[in-house]
């Protein structure tokens, strides 16, 4: 039974980077990502750089710090999220799940269509929320090291000032 155990879990690791190649999945960091028109795209993820979709999307779509810009009927099958971004639907587009715009716009034209809920929270403001905890910690830090450092240094005896 090992035998079997070993052999087939070595052809799955053989399969594995062509099972990855056969798939329509594209992920970039920095680079823009577009999809020809009649061409189709499984799933997208995309940081720092924008997705541009002129032919159709199987699968979800996730930007970060990044735009999406859907052409007329055009559509995306899955969820989309954008954080940091701009979300842009033409006339005709689609998403057929899900919709979360964080730190940014959605402009939909009149006859874009989402199927799933929507959730938007404009305004970059809350690119800052991951970064809060951090920034709390980052205080107490500074003053514990305030604190012990105004303890630790005697201030300066200057001898008094004559005036003439």
């Amino acid at each position: 039974m090992p035998r079997w155990l070993l052999a087939a879990s070595l052809l799955l690791y053989v399969a594995t980077p062509l099972l990855a190649m056969a798939s329509e999945d594209r992920a970039s960091v920095g680079g823009d990502i577009t999809v020809q028109e009649n061409e189709t795209a499984g799933d997208i993820a995309c940081v720092f750089c924008s997705v541009h979709v002129h032919g159709d999307v199987k699968g979800d779509v996730a930007v970060v710090l990044g735009s999406l810009t859907v052409d007329s009927d055009h559509s995306i099958k899955g969820d989309v999220a954008v954080v940091g971004g701009d979300l842009n639907m033409s006339d005709g587009s689609e998403v057929g799940g899900d919709v979360a715009v964080v730190a940014g716009s959605a402009n939909l034209a009149p006859d874009a269509m989402i199927h799933g809920s929507r959730s938007i929270l404009p305004g970059r403001a809350w690119l800052l929320v991951p970064f809060a905890p951090l920034l709390f910690l980052i205080g107490i830090i500074w003053l514990i090291v305030y604190l012990v450092r105004r303890q630790r240094y005697a201030y300066a005896q200057y001898p008094g000032v004559r005036r003439y």
